[in-house]
């Protein structure tokens, strides 16, 4: 059963046949207490009104003989001997016990009174069962009203509860009728005080989408713009090359390094979109295993040598024991790759870029240091903005280098600070908190 209103209805009705059940027992209860102190009081007169007279008349035999009277009437000596009894019966309590009483006779319960006088005992006995029955139809006649109003009860709750209802199936009426671009807020003004945390809830995820969007659109649009200049470069060069044709073989060398130099850049930025894209918090989350960061940094500087060796930069690492962390292994190697990347592009010739992996209470940091320019710390926060290049800058880029660390950082959780190196340039420190942060194995 998926139907709220059913639901509600079986409820509601369940609940009505538990009152009515209770209703019922406490009127045979109540019914029968006062049946049990009426009868006994009937008991006691009719005993009581036999021991003052001296014997029975006729008149008075006819009417207590009667078949239909529930009371049946004994009448014993002194001595025990039987002189009386107001019909014959298969089970008359055949002792009196002066007094009220509950007598139990070949398994039928009895209530008795009697009395004695000089001359006799009188005895006036009734089935208790006979009390009962009557208890019972009294309770019966007390819930008859409410089975018989269970019908109308249960439409009445139906379109009570699709009344009820009608805001929910109004707010999934609205956002059926949307289409996918239409991301406005739901109006949350007259909605039930049940339904706005609901609605409330669907405008926070719609506020998340839009913004998601605007970030995706922002992103298509930054990256043609930003692919759009190389390829213009390449275009120029390549028409610089057809005019050299017939130039000297320096016009034509310039001119293919422009091209290969162009080439060069629209590819790295190709890849940065790519890496960009992949570590998006809304991308498909990949496979995390225990990755020792320190061999990762040692990997990337080896990849970042040549480079490196072209402006005569030095790498210095410093990792004395491995610093293992839970992640992907391939993001965590786009991290480090982009920020010895950037230490080497920024420093100047003949400068050496020191990196550190340290372990310490459990947690992991990795430390970049150059002797670049640095970042005013003015522009530190800005730095992270996909495709922001600082104007002074002298070297070329993209501009999503430490965007992509950042979005890799946080997808891990851990921290990305910019700082000033002690030497002069710019510090980067990506701080791995100990949940992040793997133990290292026991050696086998």
């Amino acid at each position: 059963m998926t139907s709220i209103r059913a639901r509600l209805l079986a409820s509601l009705l369940g609940l009505l046949a538990l009152a009515a059940l209770l209703m019922g027992a406490v009127a045979y209860r109540n019914v029968l207490a006062e049946a049990e102190t009426i009868f006994d009081y009937q008991l006691q007169q009719m005993a009581l009104s036999l021991r003052d007279q001296g014997e029975i008349s006729a008149a008075q035999v006819d009417s207590i003989t009667d078949g239909q009277l529930d009371f049946v009437i004994q009448i014993w000596t002194v001595d025990g001997r039987s002189i009386y009894a107001s019909r014959p019966h298969a089970s008359l309590p055949a002792r009196a016990l002066l007094g009220l009483a509950t007598l139990n006779v070949d398994g039928r319960a009895w209530r008795t009174y009697s009395v004695a006088t000089r001359e006799r005992v009188i005895q006036v006995a009734q089935p208790i069962e006979i009390r009962r029955r009557l208890a019972a139809h009294a309770a019966w006649r007390s819930v008859l009203p409410l089975l018989l109003m269970a019908p109308l009860a249960a439409l009445a709750i139906w379109w009570l509860a699709a009344k009820h209802l009608a805001p929910l199936s109004r707010l999934a009426g609205e956002l059926r009728g949307r289409d996918a671009g239409s991301l406005a807020p739901l109006a949350t003004g007259a909605m039930p005080d049940e339904l706005a945390p609901l609605a409330h809830s669907l405008n926070a995820l719609l506020e998340r989408l839009r913004q998601s969007l605007d970030a995706q659109r922002a992103f298509v649009a930054d990256a043609a713009h930003e692919l759009r200049s190389p390829l213009t470069a390449l275009k120029l060069q390549l028409e610089l090359l057809r005019r050299a044709g017939g130039g000297a073989n320096a016009d034509l060398d310039a001119a293919r390094a422009g091209i290969g130099e162009g080439i060069e850049r629209a590819t790295r930025l190709v890849e940065q979109l790519l890496a960009l894209a992949r570590s998006e918090p809304s991308a498909a989350p990949a496979a995390r295993e225990r990755v020792d960061l320190a061999e990762v940094a040692r990997r990337m500087i080896a990849e970042t040598v040549p480079f490196a060796t072209s402006r005569r930069i030095e790498f210095a690492l410093a990792a004395p024991a491995p610093a293992f962390v839970e992640g992907d292994p391939v993001a965590l190697a786009l991290l480090v790759r982009n920020l010895v990347d950037n230490a080497a592009r920024y420093s100047p010739p003949g400068s050496r870029v020191d990196v550190a992996v340290e372990r310490e209470a459990g947690a992991v940091t990795l430390r970049v240091d150059d002797a670049g320019p640095g970042i005013p710390e003015g522009e530190r926060q800005r730095v992270f903005d996909r495709f922001y290049r600082r104007a002074e800058g002298g070297e070329s880029g993209s501009g999503l280098g430490l965007a992509i660390v950042r979005s890799v950082a946080t997808s891990h959780g851990a921290t990305v600070a910019l700082e000033r190196s002690p030497a002069g340039g710019l510090r980067a420190v990506v701080r791995f908190a100990a949940a992040a942060a793997a133990a290292v194995p026991a050696a086998s």
